[in-house]
């Protein structure tokens, strides 16, 4: 069993670990516990009912978050030309084409999303076992492979996020940081399960939200009543 301080430990005696709470009591509970010295990144952890070795059973996509997720986000866009002109303008941290790949494959890893126009992907498929087990290669699914350059990349800047399930079935998605209002965080995560909700697989079988937490960076999981979830994300 891990060691915890004391500090995580009185956060823990806030609350009851087994009982499920109702969204907004719970997104309370984790604003009001999260008092590390920085302002710490609020989670939504959700256990899916799915079969992700299943082709037909994958959860992924993106959704924009009405608030933002109160992070800068670096975005690296793929392109040539006026789409690299266009992304340039939109505000894209790093840009290139065929050098930028390579400089990716020395180590350049100062970014946190990668887009690119669909002509790119002949360079950017070398990059697969570099991005991809970061999260970070670029897909048509994700809205990262595009000709609107210009477009996804204020999007992403703006707060749209991609939620992916793991090999378990797990998604973890950041949505918003402990400074931010309760009712800002609530319609951040109300926003999010509206898109799980319609991302389930049609051939999933039995309980598609198994578990639901909010959490803070360096707090413990709150769990969340589904039956609340399926109140607030219709």
């Amino acid at each position: 069993m891990p060691k915890h301080g004391k500090r995580y430990n009185k956060i823990v005696a806030e609350f009851d670990r087994n009982l499920a709470y109702a969204v907004k009591d719970a997104v309370a509970m984790v604003k009001k516990t999260a008092t590390a010295k920085f302002d710490e990144t609020i989670e939504l952890i959700a256990n899916l009912g799915i079969d992700p070795k299943k082709a037909d059973q994958q959860v992924r996509g993106t959704v924009s978050l009405p608030h933002g997720t109160g992070k800068t986000v670096r975005v690296a866009v793929f392109a040539e030309g006026e789409l690299a002109k266009e992304a340039e303008e939109a505000g894209a941290d790093v840009v290139g084409s065929e050098d930028l790949a390579d400089r990716i494959q020395k180590g350049f890893l100062d970014f946190d999303l990668a887009i690119a126009a669909p002509d790119m992907m002949r360079h950017v498929g070398k990059l697969g076992k570099i991005l991809g087990p970061r999260g970070m290669m670029p897909n048509p699914k994700t809205g990262t492979v595009t000709k609107d350059i210009g477009q996804a990349v204020q999007a992403f800047k703006a707060g749209r996020i991609e939620y992916r399930a793991d090999k378990a079935g797990g998604v973890h998605v950041p949505f918003g940081k402990a400074s931010f209002p309760e009712e800002n965080l609530f319609e951040n995560f109300r926003t999010i399960m509206i898109a799980l909700n319609r991302a389930k697989p049609a051939s999933a079988k039995g309980t598609y939200l198994k578990s639901i937490f909010v959490a803070s960076t360096m707090g413990p999981a709150v769990r969340i009543d589904t039956a609340d979830i399926r109140e607030v994300a219709r």
